[in-house]
């Protein structure tokens, strides 16, 4: 049949040359002017009738096109209409069969341009051909779309394992009262130092590249580039559904839904929320634009459409789950949360310009810096009602054994995490106007607690929440009915703060002459204390013979003696039941103490021993000294069943 048709085809161009050729003589003889009449008018006639024959010439032409754009259009449709029965796909069968498919489509691509372009001349077959054409294209096109979702759902790559750093999900509270916590976040933040990292991670097989390139470039050259979008944008979508559902974990919560979650629930799914943020902006996103510009960067504006439209969904959840938390109450416990975000959006603030640089993706980069000023408000309102809380905070009773409250435990540890988002802090504390923040310090505390001029905002504000928590102090030691009491709570409180303070950040905020100041304050408790509980029963121990006492002097003495038992007996039931948490404090305070009773108490023994009988003296020296490093331990005591 080939040969046939080469036959056919050589005879048609041959009679065309001839044609041609006396049609040229013939119009150069008609230029002559030599031609009488007669000649002149057989030539014209000859003209016409070459014309006729090249008319009838082309249309011969224009059926044998026809006729073998027919064949190949039957030959093209026969390839890409076999594979309709078959179960396996072409990507999955090797590259041979994958060209001759491709061939295939560009063929009848091929045969449908030549449809249009050749004019009304073919007339009804030139029709049928192409709406053939347009068929076996839709065909085409279907069967293409279906490869494609085959490829992307068998070539996703996992990417997780590569990023454990990221994990923050079942780390607890971030402040505690309790000193052994304290570390937990200070070592989140010490490890968290990734943050300008660059990931560079392949989403899915880089081998299937050219695969997914070639159905690109054959479905848009065939004018289907809106079903290709919709088909790989719709692909995506659904993984990185999948991927922050079951792997991430996060579920659809509404606004309302969060503002109705309790603390314990939120502060876990704020978490999530953190380390999913980081994730899907600097590796997840990262990766899929990556893909996007290899796949659809040679199409123009098409892609940065396709790349906003496969992640607007989920960002704009992101968004609204940090805008339901930014807008909640402004509790205390939610600031370092509030902070923790407010710090991950400014990490990512260059990637999202970078991401949705676009003007399509506009939206979102506007969305994603509001949110960042949303939640340092937040932030700054969450601190101010936390002071607030400090100076308002009250009670009706004074705390047990004079140790540490747990108001001072809270606060230092609270303001200690605080110093560690220092720079942070400085920015979204800084007064608009560029002057510092007006504390709240009360009259009594404030020549302590002022800063000096030209201190940074967060110090400032850390002067102002030990101050409040100072006057607070004094106003609970005021609930103890024992002076000695006071003092030792006082002493307690306010070293614990000046510990806090040297071995944290809070050392920068506080000074060193903070420091200084108060660890004299605590000497001066520690003063105050020795001079209220022992000064008048030491006294007792002084020998005073011009006492204006009648009764004579050994009786005086007998009874000195039995008195000083007594009042040593009564302090030692009370204050082995009051606390020092501090081991060391807690030891200088009873070597001090035990220091003047051993020496005054051996004192007045040895001097007196002449006139006091053994059954007199009740304790020893050495027993008065092991007895007050009974003091302070928390747990009360009693010498009733200790007398020789």
């Amino acid at each position: 049949m080939e040969d046939e048709k080469a036959i056919i085809t050589q005879n048609h161009e041959g009679e065309e040359h001839m044609v041609a050729a006396a049609a040229h003589i013939v119009k150069a003889l008609m230029a002559s002017k030599n031609l009488n009449e007669d000649v002149r008018k057989i030539l014209f006639d000859l003209d016409t009738h070459l014309s006729t024959m090249t008319i009838l010439n082309e249309r011969k032409e224009d059926e044998l096109n026809l006729n073998e754009a027919e064949l190949r259009l039957k030959c093209a449709e026969k390839k890409i209409t076999s594979w309709e029965s078959k179960q396996s796909k072409i990507w999955d069968s090797g590259s041979k069969y994958v060209s001759d498919y491709l061939q295939a489509v560009e063929e009848v691509q091929s045969l449908r341009s030549l449809s249009l372009d050749g004019g009304g001349g073919g007339g009804d077959k030139q029709r049928r051909l192409l709406r053939q054409a347009d068929s076996i294209l839709q065909i085409a096109m279907v069967r293409l779309e279906e490869e494609l979702f085959h490829i992307l759902q068998h070539s996703k790559q996992s990417f997780e394992s590569e990023f454990t750093s990221f994990h923050s999900c079942d780390d607890e509270s971030i402040v505690s009262v309790e000193d052994d916590d304290l570390s937990e976040e200070s070592s989140r933040r010490e490890n968290n130092g990734d943050e300008s990292k660059e990931y560079a991670v392949d989403l899915i097989n880089p081998e299937v590249i050219p695969h997914l390139k070639s159905i690109a470039n054959v479905m848009f050259a065939s004018n289907y580039d809106q079903e290709f979008c919709q088909a790989f944008v719709g692909a995506r979508k659904g993984v990185l559904d999948e991927y922050l559902g079951s792997i991430l974990e996060l579920e659809k919560l509404s606004i309302e839904d969060v503002l109705r979650m309790e603390w314990g629930n939120l502060n876990y799914e704020i978490k999530k929320w953190i380390r999913a943020m980081k994730i899907i902006v600097r590796v997840y996103l990262a990766g899929e634009k990556r893909l996007y510009d290899q796949i659809l960067g040679e199409f123009g504006a098409i892609n940065p459409v396709c790349f906003v439209e496969t992640s607007k969904a989920w960002m704009l959840r992101l968004l609204n789950f940090g805008e339901a938390v930014a807008i909640g109450q402004h509790l205390p416990e939610k600031l370092f949360s509030l902070l923790n975000m407010y710090e991950v959006l400014a990490d990512l603030l260059l990637h999202i310009d970078a991401l949705f640089c676009e003007e399509v993706g506009a939206s979102i980069r506007i969305d994603f810096h509001r949110l960042q000023r949303e939640l340092g408000d937040a932030a700054k309102a969450t601190f101010m009602e936390f002071r607030t809380a400090v100076a308002s905070y009250a009670a009706l009773s004074p705390f047990p054994g004079g140790g540490i409250l747990h108001l001072t435990r809270y606060v230092m540890n609270y303001i200690k995490t605080l110093a560690e988002y220092g720079n942070m802090l400085n920015l979204l504390l800084k007064d608009q106007n560029g002057g510092e923040p007006e504390p709240l310090i009360q009259e009594e505390n404030a020549q302590n607690a002022a800063p000096s001029p030209g201190i940074c905002p967060l110090a400032h504000h850390l002067h102002s929440v030990v101050s409040l928590l100072e006057s607070n102090l004094d106003s609970r030691s005021k609930l103890y009915k024992d002076i000695s009491l006071q003092h030792i709570f006082l002493m307690n409180n306010i070293h614990y703060m000046v510990q806090k303070t040297r071995k944290s950040e809070l050392r920068g905020f506080l000074g060193d002459e903070w420091i200084r100041k108060h660890m004299v304050k605590v000497q001066q408790h520690v003063t105050s204390y020795e001079r209220t509980t022992w000064s008048s029963v030491l006294s007792l121990l002084r020998e005073d013979r011009n006492s204006g006492s009648n009764s004579p002097w050994k009786m005086i003495l007998k009874e000195r003696c039995r008195g000083f038992c007594i009042a040593f007996e009564e302090i030692y039931k009370n204050q082995t039941s009051w606390s020092i948490p501090d081991p060391q404090l807690r030891e200088n305070l009873r070597i001090l103490t035990s220091q003047k009773i051993f020496q005054a108490y051996r004192g007045f023994i040895g001097r007196n021993s002449e006139n006091l009988s053994e059954k007199h003296i009740k304790y020893s020296a050495d027993d008065l000294e092991n007895y007050v490093h009974d003091l302070f331990g928390g747990s009360p005591k009693s010498l009733n069943n200790r007398r020789k």
